[in-house]
């Protein structure tokens, strides 16, 4: 005789009660019979398999050779470090961000690429419309294109000399685009390529990394959406351009009034130096730029 109980148990522990030999009187099937007959057969199971190690992580060559290792730091790095801490030493540095619809300018350079790549030899990347508008607002408020010197005077540039941060093995790189406000959006595509190709090749000179007023820091070509930014000392203010990013976007359509649109949007940032820029000169300066690139006026010079 086995108890509902004990029959309920067994079909939960999927214990087969013909093969249990039971302790209670007259060999009546316990519930102890049946744990005990449970535990048994579990010990019996072969060991559940290890899971599979994970593939281990690639490693560069590069990265590998540096693991576990103290090294003197080569000497560009060691003078990007020593400006860096002299940026911040000297200078009281805050950063104002804006975003900026670029949907127009990214539909512009789809349309002209190709003729422009034909008629430059060069490719037209989004870069040379974002130092256009940068440059030519330079004009417009020289305390953002100035240095404030040794005995406590500004020297307000008459040129806009644009430096190009660029990321190189040796480091970071800055070449300057020299009179850049006063260049073709051509003009300033050429330069950017060829200044670009010199930073691949090692063939930088002193003269093309120096003179710079301002310089502009590409930080969305890795992704980022955006930097505070470090000043290039001793320039009173630095651009950073973050990644381009489609998504939607409350607009004001003249026919539907505010709606939702899938755009293409980026967000700048000025870093300055608070002595000499205040909030207000950093915001009309972003807001001159954003105005610009917004219009997306280019067809001119792109021959459109």
């Amino acid at each position: 005789y086995v108890t509902p109980l004990v029959r309920k148990l067994a079909g939960e522990t999927g214990v087969d009660l013909s093969t249990v030999k039971g302790s209670g009187v007259g060999g009546r099937i316990r519930k102890q019979d049946v744990l005990a007959a449970a535990e048994a057969a579990k010990a019996q199971q072969p060991a559940a398999a290890a899971p599979a190690a994970s593939a281990p992580v690639e490693i560069p060559a590069a990265a590998a050779a540096l693991r576990g290792q103290t090294v003197k730091m080569t000497r560009i790095r060691k003078v990007i470090a020593e400006n860096m801490m002299k940026a911040m030493r000297n200078q009281a540095q805050l950063s104002t961000v804006i975003e900026v619809d670029v949907t127009k300018l990214m539909k512009l350079r789809a349309r002209a690429k190709e003729s422009f790549l034909a008629r430059e030899g060069v490719k037209l990347s989004p870069m040379p419309f974002f130092v256009k508008a940068a440059a030519e607002a330079l004009k417009s408020h020289p305390v953002i294109n100035a240095r404030i010197n040794d005995d406590s005077t500004v020297t307000y540039h008459d040129v806009e000399n644009v430096g190009i941060a660029v990321d190189s093995e040796k480091g970071l790189m800055v070449p300057v685009i020299k009179d850049a406000g006063d260049l073709s959006l051509a003009g300033i595509a050429r330069k950017t390529a060829e200044l670009a190709g010199k930073v691949r090749t090692g063939k930088l000179s002193p003269d093309d990394m120096s003179g710079g007023t301002f310089t502009i820091s590409n930080t969305g070509s890795r992704g980022a959406l955006f930097d505070t930014i470090i000043v290039n000392y001793p320039q009173v203010a630095e651009l950073g351009i973050g990644a381009t990013v489609r998504r939607p976007v409350v607009i004001n359509h003249p026919d539907l009034g505010e709606t939702i649109a899938i755009r293409d949007m980026v967000y700048l940032t000025l870093s300055y130096d608070h002595q000499l820029v205040d909030g207000a000169d950093a915001a009309r300066y972003l807001g001159a730029i954003k105005a610009r690139l917004e219009a997306g006026e280019f067809e001119g010079e792109l021959g459109l």
